[in-house]
């Protein structure tokens, strides 16, 4: 087996800790600042070391983590999460952040279905869409 590095590119480092499902999108998240080192916008070639704290955002998940290994390999996710250990402020946040989502959810996550089929929109065009007619108005 080999030894662990002193330092690895954070794009490497990111895939391995599998908050990233290839290199690719580590790069990506990166360029986009996604990802940022001590609260700084890095790029994906940027050494990280033991003991750096990321911020990393996957879709709408924001966490804070502090590294606390370097693997040359992306090994299962046990080993994966042995890598990092995510702040309690982070902790914190991102269950009120769910805890939020439970009680508010959002209206378009109802949706079990997507855009209307052609005999959908035939009903809704024969629903009578006017709340009022011509002979309910009052000239007067």
């Amino acid at each position: 087996m080999s030894e662990a590095p002193a330092s690895m590119r954070l794009d490497k480092w990111l895939w391995a800790a599998r908050f990233y499902k290839t290199r690719a999108l580590a790069v990506e998240a990166i360029n986009l600042g996604r990802v940022r080192v001590g609260g700084q916008p890095v790029k994906p070639a940027r050494d990280v070391k033991v003991g750096d704290v990321l911020s990393i955002r996957v879709g709408t998940l924001a966490r804070e983590v502090s590294v606390l290994g370097l693997s040359n390999q992306r090994g299962p996710a046990p080993q994966a999460q042995a890598l990092y250990a995510e702040t309690q402020a982070s902790i914190t946040a991102r269950e009120a952040a769910a805890e939020a989502r439970r009680l508010a959810p959002e209206p378009a996550d109802s949706i079990e279905q997507g855009r209307p089929t052609k005999q959908d929109r035939r009903r809704l065009a024969e629903w009578d869409r006017w709340s009022a007619s011509l002979d309910d108005e009052d000239p007067g």
